[in-house]
Parts: C-alpha cells; sequence; structure tokens
C-alpha cells in the first residue's frame, strides 16, 4: 500500500472545526467542515504544509454553527487567491444553515448525500450517514489510489453498522471522543443538555470511542486521532489515554493523539 494520504484537523471542539485530507502524492486536498476563522484557517494550513490554493472542495458534515461559521470568510479568502472549490452540502443542511445559504450563488454548491461516492483531488470520498441531532449529519471515508484509505467521523450519538464498515481498514483514523460519561453528568451542563449530549443523536464518550477503536484494530491502522473533545466534560488527557488503552491491551503498534480547539494535528 502506498501512503498517499494525510489529515491535517486544523481545530476541533465546540468553538470551531476544521479539516484538510490531504492526497499527499498531488499535494490536492479537501477541506471538511469550515468553524473557524480566516486567520486560524489559513495559519495552519501553512503550519501543516498544506497549500489551501490546492483546495479542491469542502464537504459539509451537518450546519451546526462550530462546523459552519467559517465558510464565507474562508471562501472569501481562498477566492482572493483564485480558488473556488466546490461546496458540497446535504440539501436538508443547506437549507438550515445561515452560513450556508450566504454562499448560494458566489460559490459552485452541490448535492451530498449519504451513500454518494465522490471523485476529489485524486481520492474518492465515499458518505455515510451518522446519528446527530442535525437536519442531517454524515462522516466520510477517504481512498486513494493503491489502497491508502482515511476514516472521518465526528458529531455522533452511536456508530452505526454503516458506520463502522465504512470505517474499517483505515490507515488513518479520524474519530470522535467527545466526552467522559462521569464529568458530564456531574457537571454543569443543565440537566436536558446532559440528556442530549448522552443520547442516541448526541456525541460519542471516550468510552464508546475505544469501544470502537476496539473494533476497528487491523493490520491496515497506523494512526489514530480523538475528534471533537469537549472543553467543559472531558479533558485532553482523558480520551488518549483510553484510546491508548485499547492499542496496548492489543499488542498494536497505532499511534493515537488528540486534535485540540486552538492547534494543529496531523497524520500522514
Amino acid at each position: 500500500m502506498e501512503r498517499r494520504l494525510a489529515v491535517h484537523v486544523l481545530a476541533s471542539g465546540s468553538r470551531g472545526n476544521a479539516a484538510v485530507v490531504e492526497d499527499a502524492a498531488t499535494g490536492a486536498g479537501v477541506l471538511v467542515d469550515c468553524g473557524i476563522c480566516k486567520r486560524d484557517f489559513f495559519a495552519r494550513c501553512e503550519e501543516a504544509g498544506f497549500d489551501p490554493a490546492r483546495l479542491a472542495a469542502v464537504l459539509v458534515t451537518h450546519e451546526h454553527t462550530d462546523h459552519t461559521k467559517g465558510l464565507g470568510v474562508v471562501m472569501r479568502g481562498l477566492a482572493k487567491l483564485g480558488v473556488e472549490p466546490t461546496v458540497y452540502a446535504d440539501s436538508a443542511v443547506r437549507a438550515a444553515s445561515k452560513e450556508i445559504a450566504a454562499l448560494e450563488g458566489t460559490c459552485d454548491m452541490r448535492e451530498l448525500r449519504a451513500g454518494d461516492a465522490l471523485s476529489l483531488a485524486g481520492m474518492q470520498a465515499h458518505v455515510f450517514r451518522t446519528s446527530h441531532d442535525a437536519a442531517s449529519s454524515c462522516g466520510f471515508r477517504f481512498e486513494a489510489e493503491g489502497g491508502d484509505v482515511v476514516g472521518f467521523m465526528t458529531d455522533t450519538g452511536v456508530v452505526t453498522g454503516e458506520a463502522h464498515e465504512a470505517l474499517r481498514g483505515a490507515r488513518l483514523l479520524a474519530l470522535e471522543s467527545n466526552h467522559d460519561e462521569r464529568m458530564l453528568w456531574d457537571g454543569p451542563y443543565p440537566y436536558p443538555v446532559k440528556r442530549r449530549v448522552a443520547s442516541d443523536q448526541g456525541h460519542l464518550s471516550n468510552a464508546q470511542a475505544a469501544e470502537e477503536l476496539k473494533a476497528l484494530l487491523s493490520d491496515a491502522l497506523e494512526q489514530v486521532t480523538a475528534l471533537h473533545v469537549s472543553q467543559n466534560n472531558n479533558t485532553y488527557r482523558l480520551p488518549g489515554e483510553a484510546l491508548a488503552e485499547v492499542v496496548e491491551r492489543a499488542g498494536h503498534s497505532a499511534r493515537v493523539q488528540v486534535a485540540r480547539q486552538d492547534g494543529l494535528a496531523s497524520m500522514r
């Protein structure tokens, strides 16, 4: 297998999310969500060694503002560079998002549906449904020629069979590990919000992420990054420990890291 793909998590957390999946052989890439400001977007692309002028597309997982609020300013910044990536979003997401609606007529916008296989930036992006309290939400399996695979899933309350199958065999895995269950229930959120986070339409806990990683361990897997870590109901240490324990108990060699709200986390 040729190691062609890279994942650059530019930011991950409740205040803003964005990631670039890059075909390192060509330098072309796809942006997954954009809930960060233009300054941070360009600065972290530079830190990652990724040229944003090589973006071919933007994929939107769902309409929540921590995934969309930076779209407008970043797209305008890219346009000044002569770059106009196609934006892919589910029609229900487009209808529910003011940020995406504001882009209508200013860029090429196309439908994104579960089950789609999109040819983007030299990769195949396979779309699968996730379980979240949004108008529609999805994750992605990216495949490159030669068999390299990235699995990317955030903002889901459970791992569906469809999602699990889509993530199998990934070399690089970006997986939500949002909250520690004890911290959530003992924490400051109102009870209805706690129920929402812990529900099947909420977010994966550290324990759920660890259980899924255990089921996904394979000879292909080399690196795992925990996504969307809650600043109120988790620490950056806990998901790293939970996922690392799975790897260590299995005698596996995969490396584990935790994506942060205010810094870059890359896998190559």
